[in-house]
């Protein structure tokens, strides 16, 4: 017990030394890598009889600053599933974006850096099922925004929060007759930590 006490504090002590440190400007040339917790919440009254779950999973993303104040990023989560109201159909989306990211504070030691991207969405569409029937979803491409922020705790590591949207409309077959697009336009809020280097 008197160990893990010693560890816990050694731990700790080390962590706020670390975080008493100077931190390094966020820019130009930086590579980082996010990773963390993601909830999605899908659009449901988009006519097709979908209700999209809100379901959680792994959020990740790797990014490249080419300038002091922006970024480019590729962005992923794990596979999302959508049920129909009835319970008789369902697909998997995984979403990719390519995102343009502006750091108001980037080339600044601020501990706190927000940042706003722009950029485009790509949903992947599988295991789709309706009513014991052929379903067809079409791969989805569409704009995509996102607000986020970095809490620096070193000159490596921050925690990270962000809220993403995507405008994901897809083309939707059912036995080779086409229906209404399927909507789901998702906002995804997720939390985590980034790594800077």
């Amino acid at each position: 017990m008197n160990a893990i006490k010693i560890l816990t504090a050694t731990v700790i002590a080390g962590t706020m030394a670390m975080g008493a440190q100077s931190a390094m400007a966020y820019g130009k040339g930086d590579i980082f890598l996010r990773g963390g917790v993601a909830k999605v919440d899908g659009k449901s009254n988009n006519g097709n009889g979908l209700v999209a779950k809100d379901e959680s999973g792994f959020a990740g993303s790797v990014g490249y600053m080419f300038h002091d104040k922006l970024a480019v990023a590729l962005q992923s989560t794990e596979e999302f599933s959508t049920d129909f109201e009835n319970g008789e159909g369902n697909f998997s989306q995984m979403p990719i974006n390519l995102m343009l990211q502006y750091y108001p504070l980037g080339g600044t030691d601020a501990r706190i850096q927000p940042y706003a991207g722009a950029g485009l969405n790509y949903t992947h569409f599988s295991s789709e099922s309706a009513y014991g029937q052929s379903m067809d979803i079409d791969d989805s491409y569409g704009a995509a925004a996102e607000l986020g922020v970095d809490l620096k705790v070193n000159e490596s590591w921050a925690v990270n929060g962000f809220a993403r949207y995507a405008d994901v409309k897809a083309d939707t077959k059912i036995n080779g007759q086409d229906v209404n697009d399927t909507e789901l336009d998702p906002v995804t809020v997720g939390a985590g930590v980034t790594y800077r280097f």
